[in-house]
Protein backbone atom coordinates (compact mmCIF):
# COMPACT_ATOMS: atom_id res chain seq x y z
CA UNK A 1 0.00 0.00 0.00
CA UNK A 2 1.38 3.26 -0.49
CA UNK A 3 1.66 5.85 2.45
CA UNK A 4 0.47 9.23 1.43
CA UNK A 5 2.61 12.53 2.74
CA UNK A 6 -0.26 14.01 3.77
CA UNK A 7 -3.28 12.95 5.66
CA UNK A 8 -6.62 12.79 3.82
CA UNK A 9 -4.69 11.96 0.15
CA UNK A 10 -6.32 9.45 -1.91
CA UNK A 11 -4.48 6.54 -2.80
CA UNK A 12 -3.09 7.00 -6.58
CA UNK A 13 -4.04 10.48 -6.57
CA UNK A 14 -0.56 11.95 -5.97
CA UNK A 15 0.95 14.19 -8.71
CA UNK A 16 4.33 12.99 -7.43
CA UNK A 17 5.56 9.21 -6.89
CA UNK A 18 8.71 9.81 -4.58
CA UNK A 19 10.63 6.09 -4.41
CA UNK A 20 13.11 5.76 -1.77
CA UNK A 21 16.23 3.29 -3.34
CA UNK A 22 18.16 2.25 -0.23
CA UNK A 23 21.32 1.05 -2.80
CA UNK A 24 24.88 1.48 -2.14
CA UNK A 25 26.64 0.70 -5.78
CA UNK A 26 30.25 0.29 -4.10
CA UNK A 27 28.38 -2.57 -1.77
CA UNK A 28 28.52 -0.19 1.33
CA UNK A 29 26.61 -0.87 4.91
CA UNK A 30 24.71 1.62 4.75
CA UNK A 31 26.65 4.15 2.02
CA UNK A 32 24.52 5.98 0.06
CA UNK A 33 21.85 3.39 0.91
CA UNK A 34 20.80 4.94 4.23
CA UNK A 35 20.13 7.88 1.96
CA UNK A 36 16.34 7.84 1.87
CA UNK A 37 15.95 7.35 5.50
CA UNK A 38 18.14 10.02 6.01
CA UNK A 39 16.20 12.15 3.69
CA UNK A 40 12.89 11.70 5.41
CA UNK A 41 14.42 12.52 8.51
CA UNK A 42 15.70 15.75 7.68
CA UNK A 43 12.22 16.37 6.65
CA UNK A 44 11.74 15.56 2.85
CA UNK A 45 8.52 14.49 2.25
CA UNK A 46 6.92 17.46 4.47
CA UNK A 47 8.12 20.01 1.89
CA UNK A 48 6.47 18.49 -1.54
CA UNK A 49 2.92 19.57 -0.46
CA UNK A 50 0.00 17.55 -0.61
CA UNK A 51 -0.07 15.92 -4.13
CA UNK A 52 3.05 13.59 -3.15
CA UNK A 53 2.52 9.87 -2.95
CA UNK A 54 5.43 8.48 -0.32
CA UNK A 55 6.04 4.43 -1.85
CA UNK A 56 7.62 2.17 0.11
CA UNK A 57 11.26 2.10 -0.62
CA UNK A 58 12.68 -0.79 -2.20
CA UNK A 59 13.59 -3.59 -0.59
CA UNK A 60 17.21 -4.95 -1.93
CA UNK A 61 19.50 -7.76 -0.74
CA UNK A 62 22.55 -6.96 1.81
CA UNK A 63 24.90 -5.58 -0.29
CA UNK A 64 28.21 -7.74 -1.36
CA UNK A 65 31.47 -5.42 -2.11
CA UNK A 66 32.71 -8.03 -4.84
CA UNK A 67 32.86 -8.63 -8.29
CA UNK A 68 30.43 -10.75 -10.51
CA UNK A 69 32.60 -13.42 -11.89
CA UNK A 70 30.94 -12.68 -15.55
CA UNK A 71 30.18 -9.66 -15.57
CA UNK A 72 32.68 -7.63 -13.57
CA UNK A 73 30.02 -5.55 -12.04
CA UNK A 74 30.24 -4.92 -8.35
CA UNK A 75 27.14 -5.42 -6.48
CA UNK A 76 25.91 -7.32 -8.66
CA UNK A 77 22.87 -9.17 -7.42
CA UNK A 78 21.50 -6.53 -4.93
CA UNK A 79 22.32 -4.19 -8.40
CA UNK A 80 20.02 -6.25 -11.33
CA UNK A 81 16.90 -6.59 -8.21
CA UNK A 82 17.39 -3.09 -7.65
CA UNK A 83 16.86 -2.01 -11.34
CA UNK A 84 14.29 -4.44 -12.10
CA UNK A 85 11.86 -3.52 -9.15
CA UNK A 86 12.56 0.65 -10.05
CA UNK A 87 11.77 -0.42 -13.83
CA UNK A 88 8.68 -1.96 -12.74
CA UNK A 89 7.82 0.95 -9.70
CA UNK A 90 8.74 3.74 -12.74
CA UNK A 91 6.72 2.34 -15.09
CA UNK A 92 4.01 1.98 -13.49
CA UNK A 93 3.89 5.59 -12.38
CA UNK A 94 4.50 7.29 -15.52
CA UNK A 95 2.00 5.02 -17.10
CA UNK A 96 -0.58 6.51 -14.37
CA UNK A 97 0.43 9.58 -15.76
CA UNK A 98 2.21 10.71 -12.57
CA UNK A 99 5.94 11.99 -12.00
CA UNK A 100 8.03 9.26 -10.44
CA UNK A 101 10.77 11.02 -8.36
CA UNK A 102 13.44 9.03 -7.07
CA UNK A 103 15.44 9.78 -4.28
CA UNK A 104 18.80 7.62 -2.69
CA UNK A 105 21.68 5.19 -4.56
CA UNK A 106 23.52 6.32 -6.98
CA UNK A 107 23.40 7.27 -11.03
CA UNK A 108 22.86 3.25 -11.37
CA UNK A 109 19.05 4.14 -11.12
CA UNK A 110 19.37 5.68 -14.32
CA UNK A 111 19.33 1.97 -16.02
CA UNK A 112 15.62 1.29 -14.75
CA UNK A 113 14.18 5.00 -15.16
CA UNK A 114 15.24 5.75 -18.85
CA UNK A 115 13.92 2.04 -19.94
CA UNK A 116 10.78 2.50 -18.27
CA UNK A 117 10.40 5.69 -19.85
CA UNK A 118 11.25 4.54 -22.95
CA UNK A 119 9.02 1.95 -22.65
CA UNK A 120 6.04 3.90 -21.74
CA UNK A 121 6.56 7.00 -24.36
CA UNK A 122 8.46 5.35 -27.45
CA UNK A 123 11.58 7.40 -27.08
CA UNK A 124 13.06 8.89 -24.03
CA UNK A 125 15.61 11.58 -23.66
CA UNK A 126 17.62 12.68 -20.69
CA UNK A 127 18.65 15.91 -19.34
CA UNK A 128 21.95 14.72 -17.05
CA UNK A 129 23.12 16.79 -14.70
CA UNK A 130 26.82 15.22 -13.28
CA UNK A 131 30.43 15.66 -12.75
CA UNK A 132 30.87 12.97 -14.08
CA UNK A 133 30.20 11.72 -17.64
CA UNK A 134 29.96 8.10 -16.88
CA UNK A 135 30.34 6.57 -19.90
CA UNK A 136 32.96 4.27 -19.01
CA UNK A 137 33.32 0.77 -21.07
CA UNK A 138 32.92 -1.82 -19.03
CA UNK A 139 35.66 -3.49 -20.27
CA UNK A 140 37.69 -0.27 -18.93
CA UNK A 141 36.02 -0.23 -15.86
CA UNK A 142 38.77 -0.76 -12.68
CA UNK A 143 36.22 -0.74 -10.08
CA UNK A 144 32.90 -2.83 -11.24
CA UNK A 145 30.81 0.15 -9.84
CA UNK A 146 27.73 0.32 -12.56
CA UNK A 147 27.44 4.21 -11.46
CA UNK A 148 30.47 5.00 -13.31
CA UNK A 149 29.00 3.25 -16.72
CA UNK A 150 25.25 3.95 -16.83
CA UNK A 151 25.57 6.43 -19.94
CA UNK A 152 27.74 3.79 -21.61
CA UNK A 153 24.84 0.87 -21.36
CA UNK A 154 22.33 3.46 -21.90
CA UNK A 155 23.80 4.47 -25.27
CA UNK A 156 25.23 0.97 -26.09
CA UNK A 157 28.76 1.51 -27.17
CA UNK A 158 30.64 -1.04 -28.69
CA UNK A 159 31.61 -3.75 -25.99
CA UNK A 160 29.63 -2.50 -23.52
CA UNK A 161 26.28 -4.19 -23.63
CA UNK A 162 27.43 -7.62 -24.76
CA UNK A 163 28.78 -7.83 -21.82
CA UNK A 164 26.12 -6.89 -19.50
CA UNK A 165 24.12 -9.53 -17.37
CA UNK A 166 20.72 -10.36 -18.62
CA UNK A 167 18.04 -9.09 -17.87
CA UNK A 168 19.53 -5.72 -17.82
CA UNK A 169 20.82 -6.58 -21.55
CA UNK A 170 17.71 -7.03 -23.12
CA UNK A 171 16.77 -3.48 -22.56
CA UNK A 172 19.77 -1.84 -23.84
CA UNK A 173 20.56 0.07 -25.63
CA UNK A 174 17.84 2.67 -24.77
CA UNK A 175 19.10 6.12 -25.60
CA UNK A 176 20.18 7.81 -29.33
CA UNK A 177 22.77 9.72 -28.78
CA UNK A 178 20.88 12.53 -29.74
CA UNK A 179 18.65 12.40 -26.93
CA UNK A 180 20.39 13.16 -24.23
CA UNK A 181 22.49 16.32 -22.59
CA UNK A 182 25.16 16.45 -20.12
CA UNK A 183 25.57 19.52 -17.64
CA UNK A 184 28.47 19.75 -15.65
CA UNK A 185 31.41 17.01 -15.97
CA UNK A 186 34.80 18.21 -14.33
CA UNK A 187 35.90 15.07 -14.88
CA UNK A 188 39.01 14.92 -17.26
CA UNK A 189 42.08 14.09 -14.88
CA UNK A 190 40.01 10.85 -13.53
CA UNK A 191 39.08 9.70 -17.27
CA UNK A 192 42.55 10.25 -18.51
CA UNK A 193 44.06 8.46 -15.42
CA UNK A 194 41.88 5.62 -16.13
CA UNK A 195 42.30 5.47 -19.75
CA UNK A 196 38.79 6.57 -20.47
CA UNK A 197 37.58 8.49 -23.77
CA UNK A 198 35.11 11.50 -23.61
CA UNK A 199 31.99 11.18 -25.42
CA UNK A 200 31.79 14.82 -25.89
CA UNK A 201 32.60 14.11 -29.30
CA UNK A 202 29.22 12.21 -29.34
CA UNK A 203 26.67 13.80 -27.29
CA UNK A 204 25.99 17.47 -26.37
CA UNK A 205 27.79 18.27 -23.48
CA UNK A 206 28.46 21.71 -21.48
CA UNK A 207 31.26 21.17 -18.80
CA UNK A 208 30.74 22.55 -15.25
CA UNK A 209 32.90 26.04 -16.23
CA UNK A 210 30.63 26.76 -18.74
CA UNK A 211 27.34 25.54 -16.59
CA UNK A 212 28.29 28.04 -13.59
CA UNK A 213 28.98 31.07 -15.86
CA UNK A 214 24.89 30.76 -17.33
CA UNK A 215 22.95 28.17 -15.53
CA UNK A 216 19.79 29.14 -16.83
CA UNK A 217 21.18 29.55 -20.61
CA UNK A 218 22.72 26.23 -20.72
CA UNK A 219 19.97 24.20 -18.93
CA UNK A 220 17.27 25.47 -21.59
CA UNK A 221 19.37 24.76 -24.37
CA UNK A 222 20.12 21.44 -22.73
CA UNK A 223 16.34 20.77 -23.12
CA UNK A 224 15.43 22.44 -25.75
CA UNK A 225 18.37 19.85 -28.13
CA UNK A 226 16.82 16.44 -26.28
CA UNK A 227 13.07 17.77 -26.98
CA UNK A 228 14.19 17.88 -30.49
CA UNK A 229 14.31 13.74 -30.13
CA UNK A 230 12.31 12.90 -27.55
CA UNK A 231 9.39 15.10 -26.42
CA UNK A 232 9.37 13.22 -23.20
CA UNK A 233 12.49 13.11 -21.14
CA UNK A 234 13.90 12.35 -17.51
CA UNK A 235 16.30 14.62 -15.38
CA UNK A 236 18.83 13.27 -13.39
CA UNK A 237 20.89 14.81 -10.96
CA UNK A 238 24.09 13.25 -9.28
CA UNK A 239 25.01 15.91 -6.28
CA UNK A 240 28.80 15.24 -6.97
CA UNK A 241 28.09 18.11 -9.69
CA UNK A 242 28.19 20.55 -6.41
CA UNK A 243 31.60 22.24 -6.08
CA UNK A 244 32.80 20.46 -2.22
CA UNK A 245 32.57 23.59 -0.49
CA UNK A 246 29.03 23.27 -1.16
CA UNK A 247 28.53 19.32 -0.68
CA UNK A 248 31.09 16.78 0.45
CA UNK A 249 28.72 14.25 1.90
CA UNK A 250 29.33 12.17 -1.90
CA UNK A 251 31.68 9.33 -2.10
CA UNK A 252 34.08 7.25 0.00
CA UNK A 253 35.79 8.53 3.16
CA UNK A 254 39.24 9.93 1.81
CA UNK A 255 38.19 9.86 -1.75
CA UNK A 256 40.08 12.74 -3.85
CA UNK A 257 36.93 14.68 -5.10
CA UNK A 258 36.46 16.72 -8.17
CA UNK A 259 37.96 20.26 -8.58
CA UNK A 260 35.79 22.98 -9.14
CA UNK A 261 31.96 22.70 -9.75
CA UNK A 262 28.09 24.37 -9.23
CA UNK A 263 26.86 26.07 -5.93
CA UNK A 264 23.62 24.84 -4.71
CA UNK A 265 22.00 28.41 -6.46
CA UNK A 266 23.52 27.17 -9.44
CA UNK A 267 22.00 23.69 -9.66
CA UNK A 268 18.56 24.73 -8.46
CA UNK A 269 18.30 27.37 -11.55
CA UNK A 270 19.70 24.70 -13.67
CA UNK A 271 17.14 22.36 -12.68
CA UNK A 272 14.18 24.55 -12.63
CA UNK A 273 14.69 26.20 -15.83
CA UNK A 274 14.87 22.41 -17.17
CA UNK A 275 12.01 21.42 -15.64
CA UNK A 276 10.12 25.06 -17.44
CA UNK A 277 11.06 23.57 -20.12
CA UNK A 278 8.91 21.12 -20.65
CA UNK A 279 8.67 17.79 -20.96
CA UNK A 280 10.18 16.73 -17.96
CA UNK A 281 8.70 12.92 -17.20
CA UNK A 282 10.55 12.03 -13.77
CA UNK A 283 13.88 13.58 -11.95
CA UNK A 284 16.29 11.39 -10.03
CA UNK A 285 18.60 12.47 -7.15
CA UNK A 286 21.61 10.68 -6.15
CA UNK A 287 25.08 10.05 -4.35
CA UNK A 288 24.19 11.15 -0.98
CA UNK A 289 26.28 9.39 1.72
CA UNK A 290 24.58 10.23 5.36
CA UNK A 291 27.89 8.15 6.43
CA UNK A 292 29.75 11.24 5.78
CA UNK A 293 27.02 13.38 7.37
CA UNK A 294 27.06 12.87 10.54
CA UNK A 295 25.17 16.40 12.20
CA UNK A 296 22.53 15.81 8.82
CA UNK A 297 24.01 19.34 7.77
CA UNK A 298 24.23 17.92 4.16
CA UNK A 299 20.67 15.97 4.49
CA UNK A 300 18.68 19.39 5.10
CA UNK A 301 20.57 20.91 2.39
CA UNK A 302 19.60 18.30 0.09
CA UNK A 303 15.95 19.00 1.65
CA UNK A 304 16.05 22.53 0.60
CA UNK A 305 17.00 22.20 -2.70
CA UNK A 306 13.80 19.83 -3.38
CA UNK A 307 11.51 22.02 -1.54
CA UNK A 308 12.51 24.88 -4.38
CA UNK A 309 12.49 22.58 -7.02
CA UNK A 310 9.40 20.01 -6.71
CA UNK A 311 7.07 22.82 -7.58
CA UNK A 312 8.22 23.02 -11.01
CA UNK A 313 7.94 19.15 -11.75
CA UNK A 314 5.41 17.50 -13.60
CA UNK A 315 4.37 20.87 -15.58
Amino acid sequence: MRESATAGNEEGAGRLDLIGVPFDGMGRAPGQAGAPQALRAAGLPTVLGPDVVMEPDLVLPAAVAQRAAGSGLLNERALLQMIGELYHRVHVSLSAGRFPFIYGADCSVLLAAVPALRDVAGRAGLVFVDGHEDATPMDLSTSGEAANMEIALLLGLTGTGERAPEPLRGRLPTLAPGAIAMLGPRDDLFRHDANVPTVADRVWLRPAGEVSADPVGHARAAVGHVVAQAPRWWLHIDLDVLARSEFAACGAPGEVMLAGGLTWRQLTQVATSAMQGGGCSGWSLAIYNPDLDPDRSAARHIVEFVARVAPFAGH
